[in-house]
């Protein structure tokens, strides 16, 4: 076997269930997951996902100059660029000086801050020309509260009867809750992404909050835009088993950042994570694909960079969010080290200059991913088994095999602040005893 001990990752064809085995030692078990009936794009299984952030990625913020940085992005490796919501932005209670781009007062426009509707469509036909599929940020649970709808539809809105005016969302106080009870409105939000898909050529969406919209919503909506775009990919940011039946392809990973997160600050156990795993692997489709991410604009901005919530398990979690079961995710910066936590606001550029060989690092991950179908994403990649060992606190060791035996590797990860000596007593590596170091990982292909 070829032993590689520095970032290499490897994915493979999904089965129809996940296996697990408790890393206890007990017996390989097959995990009873719910169904979906989403055909995903051919392009999505080895697919790395890239978010975008053009207010912050260059010192004119905006799309004309992101545009330059499209062959260097080819050259990274990444193949799907998600942009943030590029969207006019509301005026009435605006947030900081710029406003927030989930506050959105216009569907079918571009912000005059980033450029025009012309200079994204040369930025989706470049990237297309390059390689790149492009989703946009679609914020279909809420607008801003100066939108035109207001006036001219106020039954779209849930409305406060005690003010009669439009609820705001939890504490987003510059947007208003869109009432999906109004068939109309409905049409209109449907209408509004069929714009973009048919006019522009987007190849599909990240839906904010989208567990706050109807599931028959999304259901209704992405078979009218599949039948315009039958590869369109569709991208929750949620974690509900619901929305994944016949809408959407991908969710978020939000229970496992959060899991990776305390496992690095040492609030969690590795026998832990297996738990985790096992439980997590029954609760979605096995089709379903997870968004694995250390860092999104989201986190980032409230929550502090990868280096303040990961420390020096920085690159040992990215690694495993492209070794596990999933699409990787890149936010804007993190391929040069970005260490800043910018501003969300207002103008906060970020500094192109690499720190510590992270462009090198992402490459690499990116290449072996690409080069081991074991890694791909459900349904091409392979199934992931948890594999016992006699350090189980500490070590997180797994494989993933394709069932043909074409392709696959095992991964010895070491969630510890200390050097450990494991030894695994299952699957292709048994018996094998690894030397790993603090906050290290090894990859057996």
């Amino acid at each position: 076997m070829k032993v590689i001990t520095t970032i290499a990752i490897a994915v493979s064809a999904l089965a129809a269930a996940i296996l697990v085995s408790a890393c206890a030692g007990n017996a390989d078990k097959e995990s009873k997951t719910p169904e979906t009936n989403v055909i995903h794009p051919e392009w999505t299984a080895d697919a790395v996902l890239y978010e975008v952030n053009v207010r912050q990625y260059t010192k004119e913020g905006t799309l004309n100059a992101f545009s330059e940085h499209l062959p260097r992005l080819q050259e990274l490796g990444v193949d799907i660029l998600w942009f943030m919501p590029i969207y006019p932005i509301g005026e009435v209670e605006r947030k900081g000086e710029l406003g927030s781009y989930y506050s959105i007062s216009d569907y079918k426009a571009v912000n005059p801050e980033f450029g025009t509707l012309e200079d994204f469509k040369a930025v989706v036909d470049k990237a297309h020309g390059l390689g790149f599929k492009v989703i946009l940020d679609w914020v279909a649970n809420h607008t801003s509260r100066d939108h035109k709808w207001i006036e001219e539809h106020p039954d779209w809105y849930v409305m406060d009867d005690s003010t009669g005016t439009p609820v705001a969302p939890f504490d987003w106080t510059d947007v208003a809750d869109l009432n999906y009870d109004n068939a109309d409105m409905r049409a209109a939000m449907l209408d509004a992404m069929t714009f973009w898909v048919s006019e522009i050529g987007v190849d599909g969406f990240r839906c904010d909050v989208a567990h706050e919209v109807p599931v028959d919503f999304w259901n209704d909506a992405v078979a009218s835009l599949r039948a315009i775009r039958p590869d369109l990919f569709m991208l929750a940011e949620a974690e509900k088993p619901e929305l994944m039946t016949d809408a959407f392809d991908a969710y978020y990973g939000w229970s496992n950042h959060a899991f990776m997160n305390k496992l690095a600050q040492g609030k969690a156990t590795a026998s832990e994570y297996a738990d985790y795993r096992v439980k997590h692997a029954g609760e979605f489709p096995a089709a379903s694909i997870e968004m694995n991410f250390t860092s999104n604009h989201d986190e980032n901005s409230w929550s502090g960079t990868e280096f303040e919530r990961m420390g020096d398990a920085v690159r040992q979690f990215a690694a495993l969010t492209f070794a596990e079961p999933g699409m990787p995710l890149i936010y804007s910066g993190q391929e040069v080290g970005n260490d800043n936590s910018l501003e969300f606001f207002t103008r906060d550029p970020l500094e192109w200059n690499d720190r510590g060989n992270f462009t090198q690092f992402y490459k690499d991950l990116i290449a072996m991913r690409d080069a081991h179908p074991s890694m791909y994403a459900p349904r091409e990649g392979a199934p992931m088994v948890i594999l016992a060992n006699d350090r189980p606190e500490q070590v997180f060791a797994f494989e993933r095999r394709l069932a043909d035996g074409s392709d696959g590797f095992a991964a010895v990860f070491n969630f510890s602040a200390e050097e450990v000596t494991v030894t695994v007593s299952e699957g292709s590596i048994a018996g094998k005893t690894y030397t790993i170091p603090a906050h290290g990982y090894e990859f057996v292909f």
